[in-house]
């Protein structure tokens, strides 16, 4: 059974919200447990009111919509709240403070805002303030968790981020970048141009978000390269409702390449079209997919999208295949792989896999 068999309806619904109309109960049924373990049913559920389907939908369907709209609108107010909280703890950084991910979405009402949900807010600082970024924060209220040396060298020596931080009264998390890829990875990458392309945010004076581009090339790299599979459907999404609304530009397809040899994320950018365009139907053209830097060679591309399915559809087991196991064990080692040389990654995982026996004992 391929991907379409497996993921629909929810697949048949994401390429064109109009086909809720059209399901039967046992078509809902389905659809609201796939949707909601892919954290996307709040996006559904808007689109279903955006084109006005409440009122032809089934009595039982509605209540379940209705509250995963109030979930979104909820979520998306309290990002806004936390973001110029961010923005008053960080007034005298030097140089650009750029939201990332779902943050840039919501409060730049951008396309993959929709409906969407939140769990943390993502920040990029440029590398010299780190520091003076962390402790304005901790002044604020926001703490590292309890962690020990290991975790705290582990995250300042080799990786892109500040180990997360918490605030103390509303527990909300906050992850301080300083760059898209660890300090260790395959791929390298510098945050520079991405904080001089950064585009000022008007009503929250000291923050920005990256233009379009990079916006893009960020999301790709977090899904194709870090390997955070859970939300992998829901990042899809994004990466399409991105894709779909800047391609209205007539430069942006050339952009986007240039931006992407630039910033060497070509093959990331790569693995982010084919599957949009292979999943989600997005109207990507055949000559920008050929023209790509960095494309992975044409034996290892049917590998990788076996690879990718499996990591997609991996948010509800009605859409798992027989190697779903296997694919996804695979796709963990690579994404440490990428994110770490043998001579760090061996020692990283010996030491993680004796902490969870301790842990466990």
């Amino acid at each position: 059974m391929n991907l379409a068999q497996r993921c629909q309806p929810l697949l048949d619904v994401l390429r064109d919200p109009a086909h809720m109309a059209a399901l039967d109960l046992a078509g809902w049924d389905l659809l609201l447990r796939q949707a909601g373990a892919a954290g996307l049913l709040s996006r559904l559920a808007v689109q279903a009111e955006t084109l006005d389907l409440n009122a032809s939908l089934p009595d039982v369907v509605r209540p379940h919509l209705t509250a995963a709209r109030t979930v979104a609108a909820k979520q998306r107010q309290a990002v806004r709240w936390e973001a110029r909280r961010v923005a008053q703890a960080l007034t005298d950084i030097e140089g650009p403070v750029l939201l990332l991910k779902g943050a840039a979405y919501a409060i730049a009402d951008l396309p993959p805002a929709t409906g969407r949900l939140f769990s943390d807010i993502d920040i990029l600082v440029p590398r010299a303030q780190l520091g003076q970024a962390e402790a304005a924060l901790r002044l604020a209220g926001w703490h590292t968790q309890k962690q020990d040396d290991y975790d705290q060298r582990y995250y300042r020596r080799w990786m892109h981020e500040l180990p997360p931080l918490t605030h103390i009264r509303r527990g909300t998390v906050l992850d301080v970048h300083h760059n898209l890829l660890p300090e260790t990875a395959r791929i390298r990458t510098h945050a520079g141009p991405i904080l001089a392309a950064a585009q000022a945010l008007p009503d929250l004076p000291g923050l920005s978000i990256p233009a379009d581009t990079d916006l893009v090339l960020h999301s790709a790299c977090h899904l194709f390269h870090e390997g955070e599979w859970g939300h992998g459907l829901r990042d899809l999404v994004d990466l399409d409702a991105m894709l779909r609304a800047f391609a209205i530009a007539p430069t942006f397809w050339p952009t986007l390449l240039a931006r992407a040899q630039a910033l060497n994320l070509g093959r990331p950018l790569y693995y982010a079209l084919d599957c949009c365009r292979r999943w989600l139907h997005t109207p990507i053209p055949q000559h920008v997919i050929a023209a790509c830097p960095s494309r992975p060679p044409a034996w290892q591309r049917p590998l990788m999208r076996q690879l990718f399915d499996a990591g997609l559809t991996s948010t509800h087991p009605t859409c798992r295949g027989r190697l779903f196991k296997l694919a996804t064990f695979i796709l963990f080692v690579r994404g440490h792989y990428l994110r770490m040389p043998w001579h760090l990654l061996l020692p990283h995982l010996l030491h993680q896999a004796l902490r969870r026996n301790r842990e466990q004992s």
